[in-house]
């Protein structure tokens, strides 16, 4: 395969992306998707339930106590911010995969959690006000 280059801008409507080649069996397999319009979206989440991995920043709305919450395993280098917007109650965040952590609890309205997926799982970058156990 050969490398391209471009002396001006490269556009695309819908994303890059990095692919790998299975010298074998010619397979291709997407190791990783940047440009969607969804990227960098917000998800706008109220109650339990899962957070998503489609979009860069979660707005977390309680409805009660101790709300559980999932987060499932993201791409290399991925950032997951989570806010917690509306005071409802408490949340609970377990994702799938972590690194020195196992939850994280977010209580009140300004909490925050940042973090970022490596090939180990999801490690915490920054909290602010939300509790790591």
């Amino acid at each position: 395969m050969s490398n391209t280059t471009f002396s001006g801008p490269v556009r695309s409507q819908n994303g890059f992306q990095t692919v790998s080649v299975n010298s074998t069996t010619g397979a291709v397999t997407v190791t990783s998707s940047t440009g969607n319009a969804t990227v960098m979206g917000t998800q706008s989440l109220s109650g339990a339930g899962a957070v998503d991995v489609t979009n860069t920043f979660t707005a977390l709305t309680t409805t009660g106590a101790a709300q559980a919450l999932t987060l499932a395993n993201g791409t290399a280098g991925q950032l997951k911010i989570i806010t917690h917007v509306v005071d409802g109650g408490s949340a609970v965040l377990t994702p799938t995969t972590k690194i020195g952590f196992t939850t994280i609890t977010f209580t009140g309205v300004g909490e925050s959690a940042t973090l970022v997926y490596t090939a180990a799982g999801w490690a915490i970058v920054a909290l602010n006000g939300a509790v790591a156990a």
